[in-house]
């Protein structure tokens, strides 16, 4: 068989290239050339003789992993890019090459591929005499389709443009789930006015809240109708993007046909029509003018077009709304799926999405039976049997899984129900799940668990194996593993939020803490200590409860305790906190606070101490200067004039010693005050030096091996799962939540006397020494040691 050299070429060089990328990506540590490499390369000029391919594949290799080696985050997600994966890149290198064919051979190949991928996708997903439109933006499909419908409902609008919309102004409808800015992009590039697109709220009394509320769809239609306005499209899903709920699909295509309206359906659900089980809500979109399919992520094909099927029988108008092109390079975009298509088949194809659906049920069996988590149709209130029946054959087919944690009814805390008990615990629990999403992403990050926020469930956790199990190759092993870790945090979660209130009545019974009302902060609370100073102003007092309460964070950060202490949120309204992590059963509240207050308190101590220091030990200085000088005069009366003359005074000392009754003084840095050395000496001891007491930081006995904060008696299996599952978090907490590195302040100097003796005329003066010690002061005034071992003398002599 003849192959054609330039795509046997093609194909190996893809090979190579993807084995160069895909080797630098495994690489755990890129060596130092790499990386001196990437960095001189990128700005550099153009080359005069070029460069060879394999450098410029180093090249972008380096662009692609350079910054993981600055910045590692606890959690990367990669797409596994598979052999059909390289097909789908393989159909971009063709595309160009066939590109250059001449114009007869490239419309034949052209119109094979391109029917070829039609012909697939309509029987694949029960979409029968349908077109295709290939479009990298999924959003553009739905605006050529807005276009064909214009072009079919205005007859002279290809002639009168938009004047002709004057006369009966266009509506599109959507639901209130449907994505965000979806409708605004439309009418922006249509050129309506936001006038022309209606928001269609969801069920509020009956029916699934995710929902179109298909009543009071039908009443403003009505009302459209009667001002004469004209119901153009409706936008519904098959899968909504927060909760993957599906609208119903029959009601509302019914409800199209009644006002001659085109119904465009799009949705994750849409994948489950290429298997056998199809549910019911999802069948109906088979009977819809259009529907846009997203076939990348569901695959796990990277860069291939998203498809959009619609039915229309004007070829003319579909050619003038851009569903279909004259130019044959722009059906290329389909050569990338219609060569991938071929790889997997369809077997491959259905085991795929059958492969995601399955994991999605097994993890929704495994959540029914947790307590605390509530998913999608448990977080649905006050909806008809019917519609609950619905809605769980709608749930065990969706490749979609919502839950989120939800305080357990029968927990007690005080000697009651969590339930009700602070303003704001809706707040509260959103944090909590935002920071349950964030660690099971860590801990599992195969899951591909993500954040979504809904608006009358609030944060929840999203389980879509849909978009992203073909990409992370995500197995049933990961979803259980998923399940055992999200058993292990629950724990942590329901103490956290019953614990929250206790802490904030223990810290109302200390007048130095003040409580710190953020719901957002998931854990057990904020405080900050509130300094006694009532004679600063507020700058000053700011910047004294900041200094103290920085100093407060770095001690708490070292005691030994499994709780994690920060700053709070990056970007939280409250700063000089200190914000307290996640807790477990068996933790000492009451411990906990009066600790904080306590180091708190030693901590603003010190600190006036240190401040006091300076002017005392200036005022000392002075003192003790005026009395050297008056002892050095009473020196000089006893001593003579002849015993100040250098040779004379040596001869005459050596004959006839004189002992001075001038004694020595001792600075006392507590006092403040000037004392005589003479009691010192005697008793060989300074007076005055005892050491301060250590900082309490446990107000009950702990037993060997014990941490800090927890109760007696409240160990076990239970409580070390629990601890550890809290240890766990650091590294992201840690992450989320810098601590600030404020160096440690200096210890406040104790409380012993600095000697000070007279000194003779023919020595200079020296500053106040210390028998035992040094002094250091705020003033950088240096104090002499006294060698070990070696008395002091009592007085200065002479000799």
């Amino acid at each position: 068989m003849m192959v054609d050299p330039t795509l046997a070429e093609m194909g190996k060089n893809l090979n190579e290239a993807m084995k160069i990328l895909e080797d630098g990506r495994k690489a755990s540590e890129p060596d130092a050339d790499r990386r001196q490499f990437s960095r001189s390369s990128i700005p550099g000029p153009l080359q005069g003789d070029g460069q060879d391919v394999a450098s410029i594949l180093q090249l972008v290799q380096n662009l692609m992993h350079d910054d993981e080696e600055e910045d590692r985050p606890s959690h990367r997600r990669m797409q596994n890019v598979g052999e059909q994966g390289h097909m789908a890149l393989l159909g971009h290198s063709l595309a160009a090459y066939i590109s250059v064919l001449d114009r007869e051979r490239l419309r034949k190949l052209i119109t094979r591929i391109a029917s070829d991928t039609t012909l697939w996708l309509c029987r694949l997903f029960r979409y029968e005499s349908g077109s295709a439109y290939y479009h990298e933006d999924d959003r553009e499909g739905l605006l050529k389709v807005c276009r064909l419908v214009i072009n079919t409902r205005y007859e002279d609008y290809s002639t009168e443009g938009y004047t002709v919309l004057n006369s009966r102004q266009p509506v599109i409808y959507q639901s209130a789930t449907c994505r965000p800015g979806l409708g605004q992009h439309l009418c922006s590039q249509l050129g309506l006015p936001l006038s022309s697109l209606c928001t269609v709220p969801c069920n509020t009394m009956f029916g699934s809240q995710h929902q179109m509320d298909i009543a009071l769809l039908d009443k403003l239609i009505r009302e459209d109708v009667e001002t004469g306005k004209l119901p153009l499209l409706l936008i519904a899903n098959a899968g909504t993007p927060g909760a993957g709920h599906t609208d119903k699909l029959g009601r509302l295509k019914e409800l199209c046909e009644q006002y001659g309206m085109w119904l465009h359906i799009e949705g994750v659900n849409l994948a489950t029509l290429a298997l056998w089980e199809v549910s019911s809500p999802v069948t109906a979109a088979t009977r819809s003018d259009s529907m846009t399919l997203t076939l990348g992520p569901w695959l796990g094909l990277p860069a291939v077009p998203a498809v959009t099927l619609y039915r229309h029988e004007d070829p003319a108008l579909s050619l003038a709304a851009g569903l279909t092109s004259s130019q044959p390079v722009e059906k290329l975009r389909a050569l990338p799926l219609w060569l991938s298509l071929q790889y997997l088949g369809h077997d491959g194809i259905v085991e795929k999405i059958r492969h995601a659906v399955e994991l999605s049920q097994r993890l929704l069996e495994k959540l029914k039976t947790l307590a605390s988590i509530k998913t999608s149709v448990e977080l649905d209130s006050e909806i008809s049997f019917v519609d609950a029946l619905t809605m769980v054959e709608d749930e065990l087919n969706s490749p979609v899984v919502v839950f989120r944690f939800s305080q357990e009814t029968s927990a007690e805390s005080s000697g009651g129900s969590v339930e009700g008990y602070f303003a704001g615990e809706r707040e509260v629990l959103d944090s909590l799940n935002r920071w349950l999403c964030e660690r099971l992403a860590q801990l599992v990050p195969a899951s591909g668990v993500d954040i979504v926020e809904l608006e009358d469930e609030g944060t929840c956790v999203r389980f879509t194996p849909l978009m992203t199990a073909a990409a992370l190759g995500t197995q049933r092993c990961d979803v259980d593993l998923l399940v055992e870790r999200l058993t292990e945090l629950i724990p942590v979660l329901n103490c956290t939020l019953r614990l929250r209130l206790d802490f904030r009545e223990e810290v109302y019974r200390h007048s130095a803490l003040s409580y710190i009302e953020d719901l957002n902060w998931p854990g057990l609370g904020a405080v900050r200590y509130e300094p006694r100073i009532e004679e600063l102003n507020d700058s000053k007092r700011q910047l004294e409860v900041e200094k103290i309460n920085s100093e407060l964070l770095v001690k708490l950060g070292e005691l030994d305790a499994d709780l994690i202490f920060s700053t709070g949120l990056e970007f939280g309204p409250e700063k000089d906190c200190i914000f307290i992590g996640m807790a477990t059963e068996d933790l000492d509240v009451a411990e906990l606070v009066d600790t904080i207050a306590a180091l708190g308190r030693d901590i603003e101590e010190n600190g006036r101490l240190l401040e006091n220091m300076t002017e005392v030990v200036r005022k000392g200085i002075q003192e003790a200067e005026l009395q050297l000088q008056k002892d050095n005069q009473d020196k000089l009366m006893e001593e003579g004039v002849l015993r100040q003359i250098p040779l004379v005074g040596s001869v005459l000392n050596w004959f006839s010693p004189f002992q001075s009754t001038v004694k020595g003084r001792t600075f006392n840095l507590a006092a403040g005050s000037l004392d005589s050395t003479e009691p010192t000496y005697s008793m060989k001891s300074q007076t005055g030096g005892l050491a301060s007491p250590e900082t309490p930081t446990s107000s009950a006995k702990r037993l060997p091996g014990q941490r800090l904060f927890r109760r007696e008696g409240a160990g076990g299996s239970d409580s070390h799962s629990e601890t550890s599952s809290v240890g766990q978090a650091e590294e992201l907490s840690m992450e989320r939540f810098p601590q600030p590195t404020t160096p440690t302040p200096p210890s406040p100097v104790p409380d012993e006397a600095v000697s000070v003796v007279p000194e003779s005329p023919e020595t200079p003066q020296r500053p106040p020494t210390q028998e035992n010690g040094e002094v250091g002061t705020q003033e950088g005034v240096e104090e002499e040691r006294e060698p070990v071992g070696q008395e002091a003398p009592v007085e200065e002599t002479g000799r």
